[in-house]
């Protein structure tokens, strides 16, 4: 299965608290931080949300 790699790079600060949430469910704790999860719907959901906080991209085995 393909992977997603996600690298948070903006703020969450006067942003909505849903964002900042999705932000906590990926698994980000700081700038910059990067996690990598499976590329599924629900992950592809959660990057679509916060896309203008995040650089992602999908990492094929």
């Amino acid at each position: 299965m393909a992977r997603i790699r996600v690298t948070w790079v903006k703020s969450t600060i006067n942003r909505p608290e849903r964002q900042a949430r999705t932000i906590r469910a990926l698994g980000l704790h700081k700038l910059n931080h990067t996690v990598e999860h499976d590329d599924t719907p629900q992950i592809r959901g959660m990057v679509a949300a916060v896309d203008h906080l995040v650089t992602w991209s999908v990492i094929e085995d």
